[in-house]
């Protein structure tokens, strides 16, 4: 989910407005449930709901840090490549230096070379610096994929949620204790896919 609210309005929550502004419904040993299994999915849906707003906003949060991370990659980027055209700037100074020193005569020899070993240690400092940019780049990079990883398990989570609230709207319309069932189940599915995200896993 990328931060939009965990809604959930449907058939089932006509029939808990109707269950509780009628006192419930009579026991109905036919259909499985009652007064009682509509408190019972009342209930459940309500945690179930408030656990999938948590999930929904914890996938954009990843979501939108995944973004801010990627960002930081392609400054870092642009950054080393800034940092490696300076670079390459140096290297033809310093061609040109060491051309101009060959040709040069011996008395000015020394003073060309001295231009040449300034260019090949302000070279050296820029590669470090650009080698160091491509390092933040790559850690920022690796930063985002992992967000985005657990985006999508949050995503995962908070769906597996909302399949269970309208598998208990099914069970409050149909009286099936299996629907009752399967919400549980695939709630508890969706919490375990959340606790995955929680992890990073």
């Amino acid at each position: 989910m990328s931060g939009n609210g965990f809604h959930v309005h449907g058939p089932h929550d006509h029939e808990l407005e109707h269950a509780s502004s009628h006192g419930g419904h009579a026991p109905d040993p036919a259909h499985g449930g009652g007064k009682s299994m509509t408190s019972q999915i009342a209930v459940c849906t309500a945690v179930i709901a408030t656990v999938g707003a948590i999930f929904a906003y914890m996938g954009g949060h990843t979501q939108a840090n995944a973004g801010l991370y990627k960002n930081n990659a392609g400054i870092k980027k642009t950054e080393a490549s800034n940092q490696w055209n300076f670079y390459q700037a140096k290297s033809t100074k310093q061609a040109l230096a060491e051309f101009a020193r060959d040709l040069a005569p011996d008395d000015r020899k020394p003073a060309l070379q001295a231009k040449v070993g300034r260019y090949e240690q302000e070279k050296a400092e820029i590669l470090l610096v650009a080698q160091q940019l491509e390092k933040d780049a790559l850690d920022w990079d690796r930063q985002s994929e992992q967000q985005m990883h657990q985006h999508h398990r949050w995503a995962q989570a908070t769906t597996a949620l909302q399949v269970s609230i309208a598998l208990a709207a099914m069970a409050l319309l149909t009286r099936k204790k299996w629907l009752e069932w399967g919400m549980l189940a695939v709630a508890g599915i969706g919490v375990v896919v959340g606790a995955l995200a929680a992890l990073h896993i």
